[in-house]
């Protein structure tokens, strides 16, 4: 399917001057849409086996906003890999989180392109990647190759017409439907979702700039091209469908690990 041109647009979550309740009042709606829809518990094998050939326990998920698809995925990584344990990082941190047991929300900022030393494990993002531009994506990337660092990108999002024109009809009717599932009940935004639409045209722009962002497999292999190579770095990309969503995928791993998984 022929692919819209990639647009670095801005997305409000983005910015810092952003109002808290608005924020708050988006993420807690892309919260309970992944918590009502787990699509990402799908790759739990897949990120099990990272943790297995790494030799690691620990997953460093970058960019969790309000926490991503861990809810649900870190119960289902541990029924394959009963170790696992998360630390969930952001550069606007939202630590006050019900996270499951083994995942911990660090309350200092984290700069996903400048992770501190102490924060060793398999690297991930959710819906994360698309948030930087291609230099600033290829640096974050470069990164993990430099160290040696298992990384995996996942996205839900795709720069495709069709994908695009359901966003535009059915993203604010959406939020109106989840909203009433959102815990506690707010007055707050209960008003800006139904008296003054704000959240849901936040939303709405926000998922629209985010699927004009989003990086194709195409875009990841010429992103990934050459990084680590001479150290046996090795990258893969590609599709795979869940529940009649697509998912894109991105993981590095050091050419040993593969060996050793082979």
């Amino acid at each position: 399917m022929p692919l819209l041109p990639r647009l670095q647009l801005f997305e409000f979550l983005d910015q810092p001057w952003l109002p808290a309740p608005l924020r708050r009042g988006e993420v807690d709606y892309l919260r309970v849409v992944l918590d009502r829809m787990r699509p990402y518990d799908s790759v739990a094998p897949q990120l099990a086996e990272l943790l297995r050939t790494a030799g690691t326990d620990r997953v460093v998920d970058l960019c969790s906003g309000s926490g991503g698809p861990w809810r649900t995925l870190l119960p289902a990584l541990r029924a394959v890999h009963d170790r696992a344990e998360v630390v969930l990082t952001d550069l606007h941190p939202n630590p006050g989180q019900e996270l499951p047991p083994g995942a911990h929300y660090r309350d200092t900022p984290v700069d996903a392109t400048r992770i501190p030393e102490e924060l060793t494990g398999v690297r991930t993002l959710f819906e994360g990647l698309h948030h930087f531009p291609p230099e600033r994506a290829r640096a974050l990337l470069a990164d993990a190759a430099a160290r040696s660092v298992p990384i995996a990108a996942f996205e839900l999002t795709q720069r495709s017409l069709p994908y695009l024109l359901g966003q535009l009809l059915l993203v604010v009717p959406l939020v109106w439907g989840f909203t009433p599932l959102i815990r506690p009940v707010r007055w707050w935004r209960l008003v800006l979702t139904y008296l003054v639409p704000i959240i849901p045209l936040l939303v709405l722009w926000d998922g629209v700039v985010s699927s004009l962002r989003t990086y194709a497999p195409a875009d990841l292999e010429r992103l990934t091209t050459g990084l680590g190579a001479d150290g046996g770095y090795r990258w893969s990309s590609g599709t795979q469908s869940v529940k009649g969503m697509v998912i894109t995928y991105l993981i590095g791993q050091p050419e040993r690990t593969r060996q050793e998984g082979a």
